[in-house]
């Protein structure tokens, strides 16, 4: 499935902030690694993405997280979330947690050039 990604750096606070568009609800954010949280909303599904001081977290600069080239893959099992982001076809981020959340069996692509 794809989605269309909604997103925003804030240079200032080093925050960056994704949101899936189209998606309502909120029931929760998880945090799937430090400094990274996923928004769920009612249906298990996610809705947003949230990280504070990202230049920190992804180990790179603000410039490049101003950048309005990202893409977000969410592929999810049962037993396992992987979340990958890339900025400008360059991964800044792999992660591989324990699906503790209820997200269902799913994969995404979450693109801002959709």
């Amino acid at each position: 499935m794809k989605k269309r990604l909604i997103s925003s750096y804030d240079e200032i606070n080093d925050t960056f902030v994704g949101k899936v568009d189209g998606e309502k609800g909120y029931r929760a954010d998880y945090g799937i690694s430090d400094g990274i949280y996923l928004g769920i909303n009612n249906s298990n599904m996610p809705t947003s993405v949230f990280i504070p001081n990202a230049s920190e977290v992804f180990n790179t600069s603000k410039e490049l997280l101003e950048s309005a080239d990202v893409k977000i893959n969410i592929d999810c099992s049962e037993s396992c979330l992987c979340f990958d982001m890339c900025i400008e076809n360059s991964k800044i981020c792999s992660i591989k947690c324990k699906n503790s959340f209820g997200i269902p069996k799913m994969k995404c692509l979450i693109d801002s050039n959709i």
